[in-house]
């Protein structure tokens, strides 16, 4: 890193460690702003800032209010997270710098009894685990969460398969692999500027983690159906399913934000699809909603949840969730399921999924739905898996983690109505 690039990363981690914005908006608003920048100086921004969001835990124990000493938090950050020798930026340092972070270095036995800087997990989050997790487990999941993620993309099969596409990519020198359980899933180990691949632009490949790309497999739609994305978002999951389905049958996608879903309609276009519908709703509560009763031959709840499970791509969310924030979410999970459910048929499947590792947002909000509606009964995760031929046994419920999987963190339960 050369001084001016530090300087840089200084300006962006004094926005960044407010943590009054998501980081990779902080980021992607600076680099607007300084358009100058060229891809090696972006790169070396982006890769220590989040570093300093990855060590965060470590750095505040050293530095007190960080965001007001964003130089020291970059150095500290190319230093604990980037494995940059002193010696290397001695030129870029000042006396007091220089102590600085010897004292750090000096400090990784400190660093390492605390489980909160030994996880790099805020105090908050530690609190919440230990009520289910061992502190071995809660270290694992630290760990795990602050290495960075691979790039996971998903074969468009209305337009291509995988055992075509993935030697096309090889062949680029993308490192590049077939994804051990969805037989849609790639791997690339090295990202690329895949935006700008013609195999994206043409609707073959979309960006999408394999555990999300397992959700749309444990939704099973099968052609000529009604399903129903009850919180569609930008629709990585509503695409997977559309495929699933080869334009056959209806879509209806559903969500509060129209920016989210403005954001589906021209992925829609380029994916081939046109079996999806999606329409903003005020709430579960919508009226509109309300005509799909009892009709829908599956639905797929992937609910609003602390995003925990995320974690290696959005290493401040830990900072920006709070006990609170997540209590506040349980009640919205419990009443958007309460709703969804009145759309299944008999026989019909429904889904609950989050992308959070909390066991309050996924088994305690699923036991708790079944306790209200004996109407549902559980399906077997492992023994669906089986069915569909995928090597993945995590008990009756999927559980995804990062360190295990090498997946996001995910979480799913598959219902199913009685006659």
């Amino acid at each position: 890193m050369n001084a001016a690039q530090l300087d840089h990363t200084a300006k962006v981690l004094a926005e960044m460690l407010t943590f009054k914005q998501p980081s990779d908006a902080v980021l992607s608003a600076y680099f607007r702003e300084h358009k100058k920048l060229g891809r090696q100086d972006r790169h070396e921004i982006a890769e220590t800032a989040f570093a300093a969001l990855r060590h965060y835990q470590k750095i505040s124990t050293a530095l007190r209010r960080p965001h007001a000493q964003p130089r020291k938090a970059a150095l500290a950050a190319l230093v604990l997270g980037r494995s940059t020798n002193i010696s290397q930026i001695k030129d870029l340092l000042d006396e007091e710098e220089t102590e600085f972070l010897g004292n750090l270095k000096a400090r990784k036995t400190e660093f390492s009894d605390g489980l909160n800087t030994a996880a790099e997990l805020p105090q908050w989050l530690v609190e919440q685990l230990q009520q289910h997790w061992s502190e071995e487990e809660i270290l694992a999941f630290g760990r795990s969460i602050n290495q960075p993620a691979p790039l996971d993309i998903r074969v468009n099969t209305l337009k291509g398969k995988r055992d075509k596409v993935l030697p096309l990519l090889q062949a680029e020198s993308a490192d590049a692999e077939a994804t051990p359980y969805s037989s849609w899933g790639i791997r690339l180990k090295n990202k690329i500027a895949l935006n700008k691949h013609e195999l994206f632009l043409d609707g073959t490949l979309e960006v999408q983690d394999e555990g999300s790309q397992l959700l749309a497999l444990l939704v099973g739609a099968k052609r000529g159906e009604i399903i129903v994305d009850f919180c569609a978002g930008a629709g990585g999951k509503t695409l997977a399913v559309g495929a699933q389905m080869a334009n056959k049958g209806r879509i209806y996608a559903f969500d509060i934000a129209e920016k989210r879903l403005a954001n589906l309609r021209p992925r829609m276009t380029r994916a081939g699809l046109t079996n999806i519908h999606s329409e903003r709703i005020s709430s579960e509560h919508d009226t509109r909603i309300a005509r799909l009763a009892g009709k829908a031959d599956r639905v797929l709840v992937d609910a609003p949840c602390s995003g925990l499970g995320t974690l290696r791509r959005n290493p401040d969310l830990k900072y920006r969730q709070s006990a609170e924030t997540v209590a506040n979410l349980l009640e919205q999970q419990h009443s958007i399921l309460d709703a969804a459910s009145k759309l299944v048929k008999p026989q019909g499947r429904l889904v609950y999924a989050t992308c959070s590792v909390l066991p309050e947002e996924n088994e305690l909000q699923v036991e708790r739905f079944l306790s209200e509606h004996p109407e549902f009964e559980l399906v077997n995760c492992a023994e669906l898996l089986q069915s569909l031929k995928i090597d993945l046994d995590t008990g009756k419920y999927l559980r995804l983690n990062s360190g295990e999987h090498q997946t996001d963190g995910f979480f799913a339960a598959v219902l199913q109505r009685k006659d």
